[in-house]
């Protein structure tokens, strides 16, 4: 086994109010998986499983060790989440042009009534350049399912830190990468009416999104089963390349216990 710097997840990246957004901190986990990190940010991460077990802390320091197969992060020796290479490639959602995704925005139900209005990903409380403001809407159905869209310009503030690009091109973190994948899937699952967390995310990176470029993302509703409902979510470049993809499981959750 080996360790880690510690894992702490600042207040800016908060998905409810005390805890972490799931698709940031499961990021930020997976960029320490050392046989799933390319030596530069332009090439391609294959698909990493995360799982999250516990809500993550805020700016909490949290233990992050290597055990050869994936790396864990705990608290007091609570495992927080857990993250692995895989061989299951997430699911790709079919594309919609940026125009299109763009006009969804408006009918975004987080407009009228959102659970969690501070969120880092998708809260509308959050202001450019400190969240990610992506506000999907309802676009055509995908095979009857549901499917949903936002544009996403990523900002300079989630430039990844290292810079280490082969074409010199300022893109986002992989951990911001995760999040821009994460909340569409929850609205896709309906999040308007069946308030969730998200309990694990598998996500395969191909490219870090380029800063100040239009992306599109979209959704996709997959299915519920008891407390969990099933989403996927497709990250677009600009030329419609698919720049990342994900799989969701979110678990229904007590509104009282976020009251």
């Amino acid at each position: 086994m080996s360790e880690h710097p510690d894992l702490i997840v600042p207040r800016r990246f908060c998905g409810p109010p005390s805890s972490g957004n799931g698709g940031w901190t499961s990021g930020a986990l997976a960029a320490l998986v050392e046989q799933g990190c390319p030596d530069n940010r332009a090439e391609a991460w294959p698909p990493i499983r995360v799982a999250l077990r516990k809500p993550p802390p805020l700016d909490t320091p949290m233990d992050v060790v290597d055990d050869g197969t994936g790396v864990t992060a705990s608290v007091e020796g609570a495992v927080v989440a857990r993250a692995e290479v895989t061989d299951a490639d997430p699911a790709i959602v079919e594309p919609v042009p940026a125009a299109e995704a763009r006009a969804a925005m408006a009918t975004y139900p987080g407009l009228t009534s959102h659970p969690f209005p501070t969120c880092f990903a998708c809260g509308t409380t959050r202001e450019e350049g400190d969240g990610l403001r992506i506000f999907p809407g309802r676009v055509g159905d995908q095979d009857g399912a549901v499917r949903i869209a936002a544009t996403w310009t990523p900002h300079a503030s989630v430039a990844e830190d290292f810079h280490a690009y082969v074409d010199d091109v300022q893109r986002a973190s992989l951990a911001a990468t995760w999040a821009a994948l994460d909340c569409i899937g929850g609205w896709a699952g309906d999040l308007e009416e069946r308030l969730m967390v998200l309990g694990g995310m598998t996500a395969r990176v191909d490219a870090l999104p380029v800063v100040g470029e239009e992306h599109v993302v979209v959704g996709l509703a997959r299915g519920q089963e008891g407390r969990k409902t099933f989403t996927a979510a497709t990250l677009y470049d600009a030329d419609g390349r698919v720049v990342a993809c994900a799989e969701h499981v979110w678990v229904a959750v007590d509104p009282a216990a976020f009251a």
